[in-house]
């Protein structure tokens, strides 16, 4: 790479301090990155005018702030994690679906829980009839997470696992069932999303209030700092809120936002910034409209160590990267001539690629008509097979760096960002703003203009409103969930009750509602224990509804 006279002693600094270090415990894949016509891919390229702004606003990969990716070789060193999201059923039915993906060539887990499990209810509980195993996999018991994971060494694959208001008794559970494997928990890898505001503000799937569930968070940074340290504790979610009819410029306001009170509140508990900020985990939509969702990526990365090294005044470099996991938009998928959806669900992952994202789901083509089959699902992980191995995105750190527009729309979205923090602020924090329902009201508003948008033409959707066609039902096989796998759940949580040590649970339930009530008592711990002697999920989230009650939106 040609490197010009005004940036040369800074570059040379840069390689010494920063890329240097990371070849020596991370190399490329390969020697030479080369394109098909035998042209050399340099690793990066800068501008060779001088510009005032490029160190400020753009730098170099992997070094403050982070714009062209937090690891200075970027894919050239290590592809996305591949990780498409499972779960439906049955614990076996979902561990077969694990297996076949990997087999495929998946890098890594991500798991789906059926709604019973993400409210706290076990599969035999009144209030989960009709729901079991239908939008994901039923786990009530630690017998449920080893069948989930029968045959896949937990020390050895990275597993995200998309649960909130009770994540740390799911990620008790995960913990249990690597131990009885005989692995380091140390040395476990993934992610828990355990991001409990954008439930209040987009998806709906809380059970406490906000004080009690902040201190179920914190507890988890605490311990995961401590016990799990390759573990990222949190995966602060944009998704659901684009998916809830969010525009880009909310999705990065409203999710760092919520990140910054998470911060906040951990430092409230007495954690210091650098030893949980590492391990800190984002997750964002990648919606239709290219460039802008590539500008967006960037452009929460920069706005991200400004605010660590700024405001919370972190000193690790590493507290202050913006690692995340990228979901194609479900929102984006139509009924209509699904075949459509691949091509939506490329250009979704292209973006995501361009924008440095670290791992990746494509949402299959049928996801607009049921749970998707194994062969929407193969088609969906070779969608980014193909970018990784074939396009030639992947050997070179943030192509479209000096792009006038996407530079343009960095600069855009990034100053619109900053106006949404002041305006929270106004309105007292985060935490207010949701109680309040400013944040739903942004949300709701931006949904409707688009919906408008849609209905008057002004926004084309093919298929929907332009270029329709006559169809009959879909000619894709479809995947149905045996409705009898609810009773099974219900005969294996009876048989469990009936042979564990009953006067062990009783007193282990005893000390997680003393813990609860402590507002300095560990829970972490605790859980582990619990699940370890077959206290199922909603019993421990029975206990914790009795001490802390449920949270019920004001407005």
């Amino acid at each position: 790479m040609s490197v010009p006279a005004w940036l040369r002693e800074v570059y040379r600094l840069w390689e010494e301090k920063v890329l240097q270090p990371f070849l020596q415990k991370a190399p490329e894949r390969r020697t030479e990155f080369r394109t098909h016509s035998d042209i050399p891919v340099p690793r990066f390229l800068v501008p060779q005018r001088e510009d005032p702004d490029y160190l400020e606003k753009l730098g170099f990969p992997g070094q403050y702030p982070f714009t062209r990716g937090v690891y200075p070789t970027m894919y050239r060193g290590r592809l996305w994690t591949m990780r498409q999201y499972a779960g439906f059923g049955t614990a076996e039915e979902t561990n077969r679906r694990f297996h076949y993906l990997l087999q495929q060539g998946q890098t890594g887990l991500s798991v789906a829980f059926d709604l019973p499990t993400q409210l706290g209810y076990d599969a035999d509980d009144p209030l989960a009839h009709g729901e079991v195993g239908k939008v994901g996999v039923s786990i009530s018991s630690l017998e449920d997470m080893e069948r989930l994971f029968r045959g896949i060494p937990l020390e050895r694959v990275s597993t995200s696992m998309t649960i909130n208001a009770p994540a740390a008794i799911l990620w008790a559970m995960y913990i249990a069932v690597a131990k009885k494997q005989g692995a380091d928990i140390r040395n476990l890898r993934g992610t828990i999303q355990n991001d409990i505001l954008k439930e209040y503000i987009a998806r709906g799937t809380y059970i406490f209030p906000p004080k009690p569930s902040m201190r179920l968070i914190t507890d988890t940074f605490r311990f995961g700092a401590r016990e799990v340290p390759k573990w990222n504790t949190i995966s602060i979610s944009g998704y659901h809120i684009r998916e809830a009819g969010a525009t880009a410029v909310q999705e990065v306001a409203f999710t760092l936002a919520n990140a910054m009170t998470y911060v906040q509140a951990a430092l409230d508990a007495g954690l210091d910034v650098d030893a949980f900020a590492p391990r800190l985990s984002f997750f964002f939509n990648a919606h239709n409209n290219f460039f802008e969702e590539i500008a967006k990526f960037r452009t929460a990365r920069r706005i991200w160590a400004r605010i660590m090294r700024e405001k919370f005044g972190a000193r690790n470099p590493r507290s202050w990267m913006l690692r995340f996991h990228t979901q194609t938009a479900g929102s984006t998928l139509t009924a209509q001539q699904p075949e459509n959806n691949i091509v939506r669900v490329t250009l979704q992952a292209l973006a995501a690629v361009l924008g440095g994202t670290q791992s990746l789901h494509t949402n299959a083509m049928d996801e607009a008509l049921w749970l998707p089959t194994e062969k929407s699902a193969r088609i969906a992980l070779r969608t980014q097979q193909i970018i990784a191995y074939e396009s030639g995105v992947a050997d070179t750190v943030d192509p479209l760096a000096g792009s006038y527009y996407v530079e343009y729309l960095t600069d855009e979205i990034e100053r619109r960002v900053w106006d949404y923090f002041r305006r929270i602020e106004e309105w007292g924090g985060m935490l207010t703003a949701i109680e309040r329902g400013y944040i739903q009201q942004e949300i709701h508003e931006a949904a409707y203009r688009y919906q408008q948008a849609v209905e008057s033409g002004e926004q084309i959707i093919v298929g929907v409103n332009a270029f329709q066609m006559e169809e009959d039902q879909p000619e894709l096989e479809a995947l149905k969930v045996d409705p009898a796998i609810e009773e099974e759940q219900r005969r294996r949580l009876a048989e469990l009750r009936s042979r564990r040590d009953n006067q062990k649970v009783s007193e282990l339930l005893t000390r997680i509602e003393q813990a609860a009530r402590d507002p300095h008592a560990e829970l972490m711990p605790l859980f582990i224990e619990a699940v370890e002697h077959h206290v199922t999920l909603g019993e421990i989230c029975r206990v914790l509804r009795e001490v802390w009650g449920e949270y019920h939106p004001a407005f």
